[in-house]
C-alpha cells in the first residue's frame, strides 16, 4: 500500500503542475466563406496542373491544418502515424476507407502511397460533411469526371 502511495502522489502532482500552465499555442479560426474564397487559388492551380492542389494553413507540435481542392481522383494513401479529419466545404467526392493500397511505395516514414486502393467501403461527401480516417487505414478520394470537392 505504501508503495502505491508513493507512486501515485508524485504523478498526481506533476498532471496538476503539467495542467497549471498556461497555453502558449495560439487558436486559429477559419469560417468557410473564408476558406472558400483561398481554395480560388487552389482551384486555379489545380487547373494549371494534374487537378489537384492544397495549402497547409498552419503547423502545430502534434498536427497541422491543409486546405486542399480536388477535380480528379486522389491515389491510395495510408499514413501509419496519424489520422485524417475531412470537413467538405464544397462539391462531392467519394472516400473509400480500408482494403489494400495497390502499387504501394513508401514515400517518408510511416507515409505509403500507390496507385488506387482495390476493396474497402465507399461513402459518398458532400458539403457539411465530416469524415474521420484513422491512422493505418487505406483511403483514395475519388471525384466523377466534371466535380470537383473543396476540403480541409
Amino acid at each position: 500500500m505504501n508503495r502505491i502511495i508513493k507512486s501515485v502522489i508524485p504523478a498526481a502532482f506533476m498532471l496538476l503542475t503539467l495542467g497549471a500552465n498556461p497555453q502558449t499555442m495560439p487558436s486559429d479560426h477559419w469560417s468557410p466563406t473564408q476558406l472558400l474564397e483561398r481554395a480560388r487559388h487552389l482551384r486555379q492551380l489545380a487547373a494549371a496542373g494534374d487537378g489537384s492542389a492544397s495549402e497547409t494553413l498552419a503547423k502545430y507540435p502534434h498536427h497541422y491544418t491543409m486546405l486542399a481542392f480536388r477535380s480528379h481522383n486522389g491515389g491510395g494513401e495510408l499514413h501509419q502515424n496519424f489520422a485524417d479529419l475531412f470537413y467538405i466545404l464544397d462539391g462531392h467526392a467519394t472516400v473509400v476507407t480500408g482494403g489494400e493500397v495497390v502499387d504501394s511505395k513508401t514515400t517518408a516514414p510511416g507515409e505509403i502511397r500507390g496507385a488506387s486502393v482495390k476493396g474497402g467501403a465507399q461513402q459518398e461527401l458532400k458539403a457539411g460533411d465530416v469524415v474521420h480516417i484513422p491512422a493505418g487505414i487505406p483511403h483514395p478520394m475519388l471525384v466523377a469526371d466534371g466535380e470537383s470537392v473543396t476540403y480541409f
